[in-house]
């Protein structure tokens, strides 16, 4: 896959400038992973990728050095847009990709910035009316400037789409369409998701083209540092229990614990804090700001325990994160992939521990469904079920069968899947998404927008799903 280079072994032999190598070394990394072995030499060719790895093997990093390699070198066309942009489904995501950009781009002059729903629009503005090498954004808040002429995307050389997989999840399939027809056709598209099949792969076939493949893990391979083990629990009060267990372990260093709902991370935060445990919680109804400084916090060693909704099951790496336990399983079994994968990161060792009753049967079956493994059941002296597990995976809500995913039509309100998002049924109210509806509904396209030629020319104007 590296093109006859044979294997490479070090940063150096991936032909990349002195000041990003020194960046590299300055930020201690020793070697490429094998993501970044794979996928540099592709998107340093100019051919389009679509990459799918395991989180926490370097993936971000993957792009974001040749990006840099490319920028190096000045522009062949005028103007003052982006000549990089970089698509991720939530402003949590950008914050981190816009992190290691600063990261590696340390030693170097890029004009960098991003555009994500939840920040004041002046300094976005401002900040667009400038000369800009490379954009990070959130599909909303960019289709939004888009409408009103702020982005010029005649010079743009590279699409990265990040985590498409959940961008397709959230019901922005129409969104990143609508954005990919603005761009010049003869720009390079990278697409990085955790599976390379069913919606990602059709959307791959539309903005792609001939583009080369690198998967380095299926479903069932992933996750090889992670033990991962399943607690049948009786009822809520078990589940404490056996939370309070494992809290009390000298192993555990540090733990991310996901709750199903915003309201249930903030009351399991406050009774862990009641308990003597240093915790927070961290969903979509805080502030962006508020939302950086625990994290921050989380890193600097100031909160052990991190209570947390699916906002911060991607994104969100730090390191140190010895445990994560899943106090309710998620709704969509791929996002359970992605919450463990905040432990055992960069070859380190971890532990995942699912709490497993009444409803969870269901979801658990769609887990093991899409890792090909039956996760393995323990249990802990003195703290045993008193009940049986159901038989073929069924719980209350008829288990056994596979976790309701987005329709079509219009995306299922998830606990937590965007900021600003309401729980159940209830109309959503998160700003990116319905704004992204609304563009799309009306244009079809960012007319406002200067673009190279319609990549897409002969298609169908794109028709709006999202409700």
């Amino acid at each position: 896959m590296t093109g006859g280079r044979g294997f490479i072994v070090s940063f150096k032999e991936l032909q990349l400038n002195m000041k990003l190598l020194r960046a590299v070394e300055a930020s201690g990394f020793a070697a490429p992973t094998d993501i970044q072995r794979e996928a540099i030499p592709i998107v340093l060719s100019g051919r389009d990728l679509m990459a799918s790895a395991q989180t926490g093997t370097g993936k971000t990093a993957a792009f974001v050095l040749p990006a840099l390699e490319k920028l190096s070198k000045p522009s062949a066309k005028q103007g003052r847009g982006p000549r990089v942009l970089v698509l991720t489904p939530t402003r949590e995501l950008a914050m981190q990709v816009n992190e290691n950009i600063r990261q590696f781009s340390r030693f170097a002059k890029f004009t960098t910035g991003n555009v994500v729903g939840g920040m004041a629009y002046p300094p976005q503005i401002k900040m667009l009316q400038r000369p800009l090498d490379l954009l990070v954004a959130t599909p909303g808040r960019l289709m939004d400037h888009m409408e009103r002429g702020r982005v010029d995307f005649s010079r743009l050389e590279i699409l990265v789409l990040d985590e498409a997989d959940r961008m397709l999840d959230m019901g922005f399939v129409d969104a990143v369409k609508t954005i990919a027809a603005a761009m010049p056709a003869d720009r390079q598209t990278l697409l990085f998701s955790a599976t390379l099949e069913g919606k990602v792969l059709a959307i791959a076939k539309q903005l792609l083209r001939d583009p080369a493949r690198v998967q380095l893990a299926a479903n069932r391979e992933r996750h090889a540092s992670i033990r991962q083990r399943i607690h049948h629990v009786d009822g809520h009060g078990h589940k404490h229990n056996l939370l309070s267990h494992y809290l009390k372990h000298d192993e555990l260093t540090q733990a991310v614990i996901f709750t199903a709902t915003k309201r249930g991370a903030d009351k399991l935060a406050r009774k862990l804090t009641e308990q003597g445990h240093a915790s927070a919680a961290l969903h979509g109804d805080m502030g962006q700001g508020a939302r950086k400084r625990t994290v921050d916090h989380m890193r600097r060693g100031k909160f052990k325990f991190l209570v947390a909704t699916d906002v911060a099951a991607r994104g969100l790496d730090i390191k140190g994160i010895s445990h994560v336990i899943n106090f309710d399983l998620p709704m969509v079994a791929e996002d359970y992939i992605h919450r463990i994968g905040r432990t055992g990161r960069a070859g380190a060792k971890g532990t995942a521990i699912s709490l497993v009753g009444g409803d969870d049967w269901g979801k658990l079956v769609g887990i093991e469904r899409l890792t090909g493994n039956k996760l393995k059941r323990e249990v802990v002296p003195g703290l045993e079920p008193t009940t049986a597990e159901p038989r073929n995976g069924r719980g209350r809500n008829g288990g056994g069968q596979k976790p309701k995913r987005y329709s079509r039509s219009r995306p299922q309100a998830r606990s937590d899947a965007r900021p600003g998002q309401r729980n159940g049924n209830r109309r959503s109210t998160s700003s990116d998404a319905r704004r992204s509806t609304r563009r799309a509904a009306k244009s079809g396209t960012s007319g406002n927008v200067r673009s190279g030629a319609n990549r897409s020319r002969g298609q169908r104007r794109p028709q709006l799903t999202l409700g």
